[in-house]
């Protein structure tokens, strides 16, 4: 019998939170498949999404490479541009959409020799102060892509940096900006991230960006009960001791049992990208009942607090987040985002559900 642990990825789930994405925005929405969708896997996650999304965005040229040869044909965009001039070449023959967000993304396309016609979303710095053209260059940065005969449509857009935070005034400041600095410019705008789609209905414009919200995660504070957790990820009890009162668990004997405490230890460990720091307490749930965590994480196991759950034992399955143990619980306990946790999954196999393909 093989290792039982497992992220199960519920295709069905993906695709209604992508629809959910589109229509709380109001516009086209590219879906974001960058960090391999964020632990989920990218080409089957797309793959899921081909004929309903209206494009997909990657991190970087690779990733969309990986995309076109799983089968994507819809549009990809490629968040952090070129890193090279010769990378040029492959987007026009992919058909790919590159960011411009600097000085020497722009020569690149300028200098490029032949006449590639690609279509490039430039990028402002509005406020989040880690890439983009700052917003008084944003008309000369426009107008230099539409001389050039390389493009074949500009599309604006920035990026923002405390859209996951409603009382802050910074989100508004950065759409307040953008839209000043790019008024006379022609083309789409692109402002929403996934906390933006949520959050900021005043930022919603001819194309959404969502990411983490398509995987079920809400990044707001006030979570959204009509996402739906992408994957689940779980493993089995497969041995079970009592401590007594007094003793110790684990490595730097980080948990001392107060009490007798029936403990079961569970095949996944931060090899398996479950957090190492994870404290006592954390929530887990084994067959369907709460419990917590107990003793520090090993590479490749954990331990869990059985004591009142007599019903329990070897083979008991063991969530460790998912539909029950939410993943931002986790995080928040971590002191981390999901993002981190959801594309920390490794080792582990992903095991696809899509009831669509069944129908």
């Amino acid at each position: 019998m093989s290792r039982p642990s497992i992220a199960h990825i519920d295709l069905d789930a993906l695709r209604h939170n992508y629809r959910l994405a589109r229509n709380i925005h109001g516009g086209r929405a590219l879906a974001v498949m960058k960090a391999n969708a964020y632990g989920h896997g990218a080409g089957p996650c797309a793959l899921a999404l081909e004929g309903i999304a209206d494009g997909f965005a990657v991190a970087f040229l690779e990733e969309a490479v990986a995309l076109r040869e799983a089968g994507i044909r819809s549009p990809i965009l490629v968040l952090e541009g070129v890193f090279a001039g010769q990378d040029i070449a492959t987007l026009e023959l992919l058909d790919l959409w590159t960011v411009v967000h600097h000085e020497e993304q722009l020569r690149m396309i300028e200098l490029h020799e032949g006449v590639p016609r690609i279509g490039v979303w430039l990028k402002a710095d509005s406020g989040m102060g880690r890439a983009g053209f700052a917003l008084q260059e944003m008309p000369a940065a426009h107008a230099r892509l539409l001389a050039s005969g390389k493009v074949t449509e500009v599309t604006l857009m920035t990026h923002f940096a405390r859209a996951d935070e409603p009382d802050h005034s910074a989100t508004l400041h950065q759409i307040t900006a953008f839209d000043a600095a790019t008024s006379t410019l022609q083309g789409d705008r692109s402002l929403c991230n996934s906390a933006g789609v949520l959050g900021w209905p005043r930022a919603c414009r001819d194309w959404a960006r969502p990411g983490i919200m398509l995987y079920g995660a809400d990044p707001m504070p006030a979570a959204n009960s009509s996402l739906r957790p992408v994957m689940t990820l779980e493993s089995q009890v497969f041995a079970t001791r009592w401590l007594q009162t007094g003793e110790p668990l684990g490595y730097g004997a980080t948990f001392v049992a107060t009490r007798p405490t029936r403990v079961g230890l569970v095949a996944i460990g931060y090899a398996d990208g479950y957090p190492r720091v994870a404290p006592n307490g954390t929530p887990v749930a084994v067959d369907g009942h709460a419990t917590r965590l107990v003793g520090r994480v090993s590479m490749d196991m954990l331990t869990v607090d059985l004591s009142d759950l007599p019903a329990t034992g070897i083979g008991s399955r063991v969530e460790l987040w998912g539909a029950q143990v939410g993943v931002n619980d986790v995080a928040r306990r971590v002191g981390t985002v999901s993002y981190e946790l959801l594309c920390n999954v490794k080792r582990v196999p992903l095991a696809y559900r899509d009831g669509a393909a069944s129908e």
